[in-house]
């Protein structure tokens, strides 16, 4: 394989190769036209030529599958189309993140529309843990609930979903977790990842809110089928998908398929701030334009997380529920100062984790510490991940010597399958999750046989994984080459995330004219190229890493910028700056 500016050890040790595989057809600068550069995105991601067109503007109609193709989907529908009709008390229980607190307000916002009565339930992260619980099922049967849908929660709810069912309350699962063989008693269970799923197996990639919104799709057909709107409006199920888009995002799915259609579409919806606590939570955030794919999952995604994390766990689906402006004010402000607290404790227990990461040796670092507090581990694993380059479970030890916890992977790591498999062999209280991420308790004592146990199972997929040093390029450009139309047109392959990754372009010859740490130890550069060119460049979190310290020292040697070009409407006129993934010497 050809290497890109003949990059065989970059600074950090890389090969710069071409993604997919095959070098683009079009030239430096673009030459081909921007379709050929478009092209060349979409066949590096792996999509096939028929698909072209329905990926350059993805639409729901073009990839919306028909509901019924998933296991259960209709039995789920029928129940709650029957519940809106009868009358029935319907209560949504979700989980406490963003893919839990949107698949809740897809729903809720769904069965308000069709006239029925409906509350959430959303479990405290610290006092109920993960997903239904035996006592809660049983205190909303007591309550006067009659029919229960849990959202991003209840594959492996076993325990909770039978007495449910001995309560006499009916049980929809709306999942989207890897489930075993055995699933829960219960009237429906409409997850795409279950084993015996066939057709619906091709939409693994879902988060819960995906699933959701198939459902309300479903719910909608069948009320329709019945002349229920003969006399009222029937929802109108796209406004919904700026609630989906987010979730999606936030999750951390592969933003291919059905996704990029969601996001595509989503912002388009949000873009228009139709709904009051999306619209509070895009102003409490500062962002003033039509909110972008990296805004969701950087800026509105962690506030409605640090409501579930340090906050109470159901002010996300309030927010997002309310068509009260006034009330919307209130609780976004109330999430972004959450966000900040959120922000100063996962520091905290960052660097605390970074230090004992060199005692975890083995393909899965397993991390534990007293004290830390739960709502964090999960985003602390994600940065610990990134500095490791191999999966990462970080443990909050509770001081009965239990540990609940949370793991992050890297692509070609199956670490939800690997937890599900520990909890089948009897190492974990409770476990589950998917490809990337994984929720896991620990009995006491039982730190080390998890440990060795992930260890033994996914060494040989971290040593795939992690077999070959490069780093994957999608464009070779000149220094001139670096410009707002180069953005224009990256952008027109997006919207990008998991799976469907932000394209990475290298450039060069350039050489540092200015180079300063500034803010959170990032790394900010001018470079300068010999035509007169010149660009911003930026290295975030690297005044301490490697990256960082070969600007520094780079001095006047001519070097090749590899990142993700932005575009910068700070100044006067718009520009593009380079946001730094590696450099490499041009001498």
């Amino acid at each position: 394989m050809s290497t890109v500016f003949n990059v065989r050890a970059s600074v950090l040790g890389k090969q710069w190769q071409w993604r997919g595989g095959v070098a683009p057809d079009a030239g430096g600068d673009g030459a081909g036209g921007i379709d050929a550069l478009v092209e060349q995105l979409f066949r590096a991601r792996g999509a096939v030529a028929q698909d072209f067109s329905r990926l350059r503007a993805p639409t729901i109609r073009d990839w919306l599958p028909d509901p019924s193709i998933f296991r259960d989907m209709d039995v789920a529908a029928r129940r709650v189309a029957d519940a809106v009709k009868g009358a029935q008390a319907i209560v949504v229980f979700g989980d406490y993140d963003v893919d839990g607190a949107t698949s809740a307000a897809v729903l809720v916002r769904l069965i308000r529309q069709l006239g029925g009565t409906v509350s959430t339930y959303i479990p405290d992260r610290l006092l109920e843990g993960y997903g239904p619980s035996a006592d809660a099922m049983r205190a909303l049967k007591g309550a006067g609930a009659e029919l229960v849908i849990t959202v991003d929660c209840g594959t492996q709810g076993f325990d909770a979903l039978s007495a449910a069912c001995d309560a006499g309350l009916d049980v929809i699962v709306v999942d989207h977790h890897r489930a075993s063989t055995e699933l829960p008693r219960c009237v429906a269970v409409v997850n795409p990842n279950r084993l015996d799923e066939e057709d619906g197996a091709a939409f693994g990639h879902l988060a819960a809110v995906g699933v959701a919104f198939l459902l309300a799709v479903a719910v909608v057909r069948t009320l329709r089928a019945e002349g229920f709107f003969a006399a009222r409006p029937e929802p109108k199920l796209m406004d919904l998908l700026d609630i989906v888009a987010l979730g999606t995002v936030a999750d951390v799915v592969p933003l291919t398929g059905l996704n990029r259609a969601f996001v595509a579409q989503g912002l388009k919806v949000m873009a228009a701030r139709r709904n009051p606590g999306l619209n509070a939570l895009i102003a409490v955030s500062g962002i003033e334009r039509a909110p972008a794919c990296h805004d969701l999952g950087f800026a509105l995604g962690p506030r409605i997380n640090a409501g579930g994390r340090v906050g109470r766990a159901d002010l996300g689906v309030r927010l997002l529920t309310t068509d009260d402006p006034q009330e919307a004010t209130a609780l976004a402000a109330e999430l972004d100062a959450l966000n900040v607290e959120r922000r100063a404790i996962e520091a905290e227990v960052t660097e605390e984790a970074l230090a004992r990461a060199a005692e975890a040796g083995g393909a899965v670092a397993v991390i534990a510490g007293e004290g830390w507090h739960p709502g964090v581990v999960g985003i602390v694993a994600s940065r610990v991940k990134d500095r490791l380059h191999r999966p990462v479970i970080i443990l909050s030890v509770q001081p009965d010597g239990s540990a609940k916890g949370s793991g992050r992977s890297v692509p070609g790591v199956d670490l939800g399958g690997a937890v599900l498999a520990a909890k089948e062999r009897g190492l974990l209280i409770a476990g589950g999750g998917h490809a990337m991420a994984a929720g896991v308790t620990v009995a006491p004592g039982g730190i080390p046989a998890f440990a060795a146990f992930l260890n033994e199972r996914c060494a040989s997929e971290v040593a795939g994984a992690g077999a070959t040093a490069s780093l994957m390029m999608d464009a070779a450009v000149s220094p001139r080459g670096v410009c707002v139309d180069l953005c224009e047109a990256l952008d027109g392959a997006g919207p990008y995330g998991q799976g469907w990754p932000q394209p990475r372009v290298a450039s060069g010859p350039w050489t540092i004219l200015e180079c300063k740490v500034v803010g959170e130890a990032h790394v900010r550069v001018v470079a300068v190229a010999p035509d007169g060119a010149r660009v911003k460049a930026m290295a975030f979190r690297s005044a301490d890493a490697p990256l960082g310290a070969a600007l520094v020292a780079a001095g006047r040697r001519p070097i090749y910028l590899a990142g993700r070009v932005k575009r910068d409407d700070w100044g006067r006129t718009p520009a593009a700056e380079l946001h730094l993934d590696d450099i490499a010497f041009a001498d």
